[in-house]
């Protein structure tokens, strides 16, 4: 998935790379099409940053298994070690029982009738020879289903712990890939910071100004009573903060981020990127949109939005953009989720 999407990323970095700030004195067009470059890149980092978190997020979960897996090879290993040792408390049981009935000797019913001193004798040998006969019964059972837990428990010990190798060999693998991603992904932040940095006055505003902000009333916008304008008043009380990559505030956010932090103040936890935040929910059709849907954005829900009523959504968007309320159709529209 990663190597397409480098090639398209380091593409527009080489192309970003050769591009001059313009003067203060450079016509209109020519700062149009520098902002217009910043941006290409920056969306192309913000998307590589979400592919990022969620490996983190892959390889938290993976460690999780891991352990969990290693829990059960041990479980499943005393369990068998107990198994063993059973099995030998009953065969000894079972050769205790048989010595005792050989000292018996004598076990059929007319033997011990005819060599009995008295009719209570023969009851009390009888009685005795058919709790022998009974216990080793009962104890051979014990032994032959000690005998096959035993073997399950050593079956699944040495499966689960199989199975916690393999993992601990892919988990290995995905650590070094996120270590390779982390790096380039550093470098374009990086650069993504210095070409913003670097931008005049005017050419800040205009990047700034690049998504439509758009001035609300807030009087109008909080204390809505649907289920979840919570995430909306709590969104909207961040306006103005500013961007981070993989930030989840509460003084700074990425896209996906302020979503998820927003629902947080709610009691409920969203999935962390933006890919996932549109995996999950409810899906919801354009035309029903309603405030606290949340709105991914560019093929591949790159990015995404708070839907907080009137064709407007709250989002961090790039670096060096604070927090801001824009239109709907601010970018192209991917789909919407309802949690």
């Amino acid at each position: 998935m990663f190597g397409r999407r480098w090639v398209s990323v380091v593409a527009s970095c080489v192309i970003a790379s050769t591009l001059i700030l313009v003067p203060s004195h450079s016509s209109a067009e020519e700062v149009d099409q520098l902002i217009a470059d910043i941006e290409h890149v920056s969306q192309e980092t913000s998307a590589q940053n979400e592919a990022v978190k969620q490996l983190e997020i892959d390889i938290e979960a993976r460690e999780v298994t891991i352990k969990e897996v290693q829990e059960q090879s041990v479980s499943y290993r005393e369990a068998a070690d107990q198994a063993s040792e059973n099995v030998e408390t009953y065969r000894s049981e079972i050769n205790r029982i048989a010595q005792a009935k050989y000292r018996g000797t004598v076990t059929d019913p007319l033997s011990i009738a005819v060599s009995a001193e008295d009719p209570q004798n023969v009851i009390d040998r009888m009685s005795y020879l058919s709790t022998l006969a009974k216990s080793i019964s009962d104890v051979v059972e014990s032994l032959n289903a000690e005998t096959e837990k035993s073997a399950e428990a050593v079956y699944q010990a040495n499966r689960t712990k199989a199975e916690a190798e393999f993992q601990l060999g892919q988990l290995k693998v995905r650590q070094a890939e996120l270590e390779s991603e982390k790096e380039a992904l550093d470098g374009r932040k990086s650069e993504i910071r210095d070409r913003v940095d670097a931008l005049t006055p005017q050419e800040r505003e205009m990047w700034v100004a690049k998504n439509g902000p758009l001035d609300i009333d807030l009087t109008d916008l909080l204390g809505l009573s649907a289920a979840t304008s919570g995430a909306v008043d709590a969104a909207l009380s961040k306006l103005g903060s500013p961007y981070g990559w993989g930030a989840i505030g509460p003084n700074e956010f990425d896209c996906s981020g302020l979503i998820y932090w927003a629902y947080q103040q709610m009691g409920k936890t969203l999935p962390r990127t933006s890919q996932a935040q549109m995996a999950g929910g409810t899906p919801v059709s354009r035309d029903e949109l309603q405030p606290g849907d949340v709105i991914g954005y560019y093929p591949g829900a790159t990015h995404v939005g708070l839907y907080i009523g009137d064709g407007k959504i709250v989002h961090a968007s790039d670096y060096g953009i604070p927090v801001q309320v824009v239109s709907v159709d601010s970018a192209p529209f991917y789909g919407a989720r309802r949690y």
